[in-house]
C-alpha cells in the first residue's frame, strides 16, 4: 500500500482544500507514475505473503448493520473536482472492512488522499476522530452524463473488485468485476480486492478519467487500467496484467454478476403485483465463429452452471433485453432501465469457454447470476498474463446485431392451450418470440419461415411456427419428450429457405 509521509501528506490536505486540480499543457514528466508503475508493484506483491485477515476497525465501524451504514454519507460539498469529473469517497465499515488507498495523479505524480472525518455526514453514527492514513472503502466518479447542470454517479468502485457503470438514463443493477477465482471450482470462492487506486484525468483529450488499480488475493495479484468514456452508453476499456501466486485453474476474465429472481419463462416464485423481477434476463455471446446465440436466465432449483466452449469469443455479457415497463410494474426499482454490461475482447483471448452459473435464490436481495470467460489452459505461478477488453453499459440489444432476437420465452405443458390430452410431464412445450431483423419482411408470406429446434437428449415431437401480428414478428414453438430426471440443452432458431434470419435461442431443461 501507498506510504504516507509528511510530504505526500501535506499534497493531500492542499488537495482537498483546492476547487479544482490544476490542468497544465506541458509535456508530461519522464517519470511520470504510469500503468507500467501498478504492473511492477503487482509483480513484487505476488512474491509476498497474503495477509487474509483485514485490520480491525474501531467501534463503532466494526459492527454496523446496512442502515447504519447507508446513513454515512459523503458530503457533495466536498468532492474533489478533477476536471469535468467529481470524486466522492466511500467510509469504511459493513461489509467493507479492508482499508483502500485512494490516489490523485496531478502533473504526473500520485498523492494520496488523506482520511477526514469532516468529508462525511455520519448521520446517527458517533465516529471518533481517525487517522489521516485510515483509508476508504472505495470511491466513484460523477459526471453531467443526463444533464449538464447535474453531476450523476457515472462509475463507483467499492467492495473487493466489483465496479459498476452507467450510461444515459440507466439504474444501478448488475456489477462487473476485475477478476472471478474459483466460482464453480473444487475449493472455496475467492474474492480478490482492489487495494490501491490511482485517479487521473488527461488533459488535451475528449472527456475521460483514468483509473489505475492494484489487485491482491490468495492466488494472484494484477494491475489493471480503466480507461473511461461517459456516453449515452458509457463504455471502459479494461488492460489487466495477473501475477498469479499459485496454479489457476477455475479462473474467470472480465466477470459479470447479477440477479435473476423472476421471469415469464419462470413462474414458480410469483410476485404479488410484479410480473418480473431481474437486473438481467439473459446472456447475449458472439461467438468467434459469428454465431449470435441468447440464453434466458433461471432462477433454478439447485445451483447449475452452462459452459458455452469457443475460441477467441467476439463478446458476451449479461443483459436486461426486456425495457417495458409494464412487465415489472416496479416504480422504485425501476427494473426496465436496469443496463446490460457488454463484453466485447481486444486481441486473442484462445480456446476456453463463456461460463454461465445461476444460484437458487428466494428474494431479489441475492446476486445469483455469475457469468465470465474462463481460459482453457490453466495460468501457472509465477506466469505473467496480460489480456484487454471493452465493457459497455448497453441499454437496448437490438444494435448489437442485425438478426432477430428472441424476445420472450414461455413454456408449458404439452397439454395446455386449450387441448383436452393429458399432460405429460416426460414432455413440455417451449414457445419462443421472435422479433427485429428482417422478420416483417416475411410477415405477408409466412409459409417461408421454418423454426429449426434440436435438443441434445430425447426427441422434439412437434413444432410450428405462426406470424405475431403485436411484435411484428413470429411465435415459435415447439414440444419436447424427455425421460424422467434426464437433462437437455435446447436450441432453436428461424430460417428462410438456407438463410438463418435469427440468432440461437438455447435453454436447459430437465424432466421432471
Amino acid at each position: 500500500m501507498h506510504r504516507l509521509t509528511r510530504r505526500t501528506l501535506l499534497q493531500g490536505v492542499s488537495l482537498l482544500a483546492a476547487p479544482a486540480l490544476a490542468q497544465t499543457s506541458g509535456p508530461p514528466l519522464v517519470n511520470a507514475f504510469r500503468y507500467e508503475d501498478v504492473v511492477r508493484r503487482a509483480r513484487d506483491l505476488a512474491g509476498a505473503a497474503f495477509d487474509a485477515a483485514p485490520p480491525s476497525l474501531p467501534e463503532p465501524l466494526n459492527r454496523l448493520d446496512f442502515d447504519a451504514y447507508r446513513d454515512i454519507r459523503f458530503r457533495p460539498d466536498r468532492a474533489l473536482v478533477l476536471g469535468p469529473f467529481r470524486l466522492h469517497l466511500f467510509h469504511l465499515g459493513f461489509l467493507y472492512q479492508r482499508p483502500v488507498t485512494v490516489n490523485v495523479v496531478r502533473e504526473g505524480v500520485p498523492t494520496p488522499i488523506p482520511y477526514q472525518t469532516g468529508l462525511f455526514d455520519t448521520g446517527r453514527n458517533r465516529i471518533e476522530r481517525l487517522p489521516v492514513n485510515f483509508g476508504f472503502a472505495g470511491f466513484r466518479l460523477h459526471y453531467p452524463l443526463n444533464d449538464p447542470r447535474i453531476f450523476d454517479e457515472l462509475i463507483a468502485f467499492l467492495g473487493a473488485s466489483y465496479f459498476r457503470v452507467l450510461g444515459r438514463d440507466g439504474r444501478y443493477g448488475l456489477s462487473a468485476r476485475g477478476l472471478a477465482v474459483n466460482v464453480d471450482g473444487e475449493g472455496r470462492e475467492e474474492f480478490p480486492y482492489f487495494r490501491e487506486f490511482w485517479i487521473e484525468i488527461p488533459t488535451g483529450a475528449p472527456d475521460r478519467a483514468v483509473v489505475l488499480a492494484l489487485l491482491e488475493g490468495p492466488s494472484v495479484t494484477g494491475a489493471y487500467r480503466f480507461e473511461i468514456f461517459p456516453s449515452v452508453e458509457t463504455s471502459v476499456d479494461i488492460t489487466a496484467t495477473l501475477f498469479p501466486r499459485r496454479s489457476l485453474a477455475a479462473v474467470g476474465l472480465a466477470p459479470l454478476t447479477s440477479m435473476y429472481f423472476v421471469g415469464e419463462n419462470d413462474r414458480e416464485q410469483p410476485d404479488p403485483f410484479r410480473p418480473e423481477v431481474h437486473d438481467s434476463d439473459g446472456l447475449l455471446m458472439h461467438t468467434g465463429g459469428g454465431e449470435w446465440i441468447w440464453r434466458p436466465l433461471r432462477n433454478p432449483a439447485r445451483k447449475t452452471v452452462s459452459a458455452f466452449v469457443d475460441t477467441n469469443p467476439r463478446g458476451f455479457g449479461l443483459m436486461q433485453r426486456d425495457r417495458t415497463f409494464e412487465n415489472y410494474q416496479d416504480l422504485e426499482a425501476n427494473y426496465h432501465l436496469r443496463p446490460g454490461y457488454w463484453v466485447e475482447p481486444t486481441g486473442q483471448w484462445g480456446e476456453g469457454r463463456v461460463e454461465l452459473v445461476e444460484i437458487p435464490t428466494r428474494d431479489e436481495m441475492q446476486d445469483n447470476v455469475v457469468a465470465y470467460w474462463q481460459p482453457k489452459p490453466p495460468y501457472a505461478p509465477g506466469q505473467e498474463v496480460a489480456f484487454s477488453y471493452r465493457l459497455r453499459a448497453v441499454g437496448s440489444t437490438a444494435a448489437l446485431h442485425p438478426g432477430a432476437q428472441a424476445v420472450n420465452t414461455f413454456q408449458a405443458p404439452t397439454g395446455a392451450s386449450g387441448s383436452s390430452d393429458p399432460a405429460d410431464p416426460t414432455a413440455r412445450r417451449f414457445i419462443v418470440d421472435f422479433v427485429g431483423g428482417d422478420l416483417p419482411f416475411y410477415l405477408p408470406d409466412p409459409g417461408q419461415m421454418q423454426v429449426v429446434p434440436t435438443t441434445s437428449g430425447g426427441r422434439i415431437t412437434h413444432s410450428h411456427v405462426v406470424p405475431n401480428a403485436h411484435t411484428r414478428g413470429f411465435r415459435a414453438a415447439f414440444d419436447v419428450k424427455l425421460d424422467p430426471g434426464q437433462s437437455t440443452d435446447l436450441r432453436a432458431f428461424l430460417r428462410a429457405g438456407n438463410r438463418a434470419l435469427t440468432e440461437t435461442w438455447t435453454y436447459p431443461w430437465t424432466a421432471e
